[in-house]
């Protein structure tokens, strides 16, 4: 019984020990709290206004000037091939010739007819005037005469269609068929291409729409190099897209030595309207939240928390349009840490201009 109670004893004394500690961990904490916390060491830079160069980053294709799927419009054998792949096409060249046997022999029955019925048109007439027959029975002779004539025609504009012809020059792409190969309006035989000017479409959101004009000049940089093609805005819808809140346009650039390719992404850099005492600041600064964005200034040693607008945003810098004003301390860096009203203990450095 003695080392029951002795049991029961150490128990009572651990927890009570126990219990004693975390009373006065929990003191200790929060005399922590009440006391002063240590600042956090941050960058940042002071806002300041200046000039601004306000151009739009945009998204941007890369489109032939002209490009079709050549296709037969007459259904048939392929007979010949008339071009290389890959090779330079003049308007109106003879690309491929689809047999035509049986439409040539159809021609010839069709013309058999029209002659036929070109002649019983002319004797009717003839009677007509001697009124040996009705103008009822004349106007019979005519239409046969008629419907004949445009059975021909119909026959020789098929016939015309066994030959396709490059509708524009350009270049040709790789072939489908081979000779013996049977066609129809569905077979793309090959895919012709004029590159020589290439055209360039893109969409800037709509608050931006009022500064577009037709015969502006814009720039595009490719993937793989960092040259600067010039291109010429040419077509702008005339309505905003609902769905997407954009305004979309095209622009034509030259491409005499083919570097532009059709299909490729474009980045292309928009000039906008210059801004005068803007204030920008470097991007790293901006936290994006749910209804917007901040940033952090420090005043008087405490980290302030400032909804901001922006608008551009170049690689660097953001160009804000309200919230900030010339002269505040803008925190660059350790923002997605930093708790409003945290002390902080400001580096000032030197504001990265673009």
């Amino acid at each position: 019984m003695k080392v029951k109670y002795i049991v029961y004893a150490v128990l009572a004394i651990g927890i009570g020990a126990l219990v004693f500690y975390r009373i006065s961990a929990n003191n200790e904490a929060k005399k922590d709290d009440k006391g002063p916390k240590k600042a956090q060491v941050v960058s940042g830079i002071v806002a300041e206004t200046r000039d601004f160069e306000n151009n739009l980053s945009l998204s941007g294709s890369i489109e032939a000037n002209e490009s079709v799927d050549i296709r037969s419009e007459v259904p048939g054998i392929v007979e010949k091939i008339f071009f290389s792949e890959g090779s330079i096409i003049r308007k109106g060249q003879v690309l491929f010739q689809v047999n035509d046997i049986e439409l040539r022999a159809q021609l010839s029955k069709t013309r058999t007819a029209q002659q036929l019925a070109s002649e019983n048109e002319r004797r009717a007439r003839l009677l007509l005037e001697k009124e040996a027959i009705s103008r009822e029975e004349y106007d019979i002779a005519s239409a046969d005469f008629k419907s004949a004539k445009a059975e021909s025609q119909l026959i020789q504009a098929q016939l015309a269609k066994t030959s396709v012809r490059a509708p524009f020059s350009g270049r040709i792409g790789l072939r489908n068929i081979s000779p013996g190969t049977y066609v129809t309006a569905e077979t793309i035989v090959a895919k012709l291409v004029n590159s020589q000017e290439v055209k360039v479409t893109f969409s800037v959101p709509e608050k931006y729409a009022s500064q577009m004009e037709q015969g502006s000049t814009v720039n595009f940089t490719i993937a793989g190099t960092t040259d600067k093609f010039p291109a010429k805005i040419y077509a702008i819808e005339p309505e905003i897209a609902i769905d997407t809140r954009t305004l979309r346009m095209r622009a034509v650039a030259q491409n005499p030595n083919g570097r532009l390719l059709p299909g490729t992404f474009a980045n292309v850099e928009l000039p906008l309207q210059k801004i005068e005492n803007a204030i920008v600041i470097p991007t790293e600064a901006v936290i994006p939240v749910q209804d917007g964005k901040k940033v952090f200034v420090s005043n008087q040693g405490k980290a302030k928390e400032v909804k901001v607008e922006t608008a551009t945003r170049t690689a660097a810098e953001i160009l804000i349009l309200s919230g900030l004003k010339a002269g505040d301390t803008v925190i660059t860096t350790g923002v997605m840490s930093l708790k409003n009203e945290a002390p902080v203990k400001v580096q000032i450095q030197k504001k990265a201009r673009s």
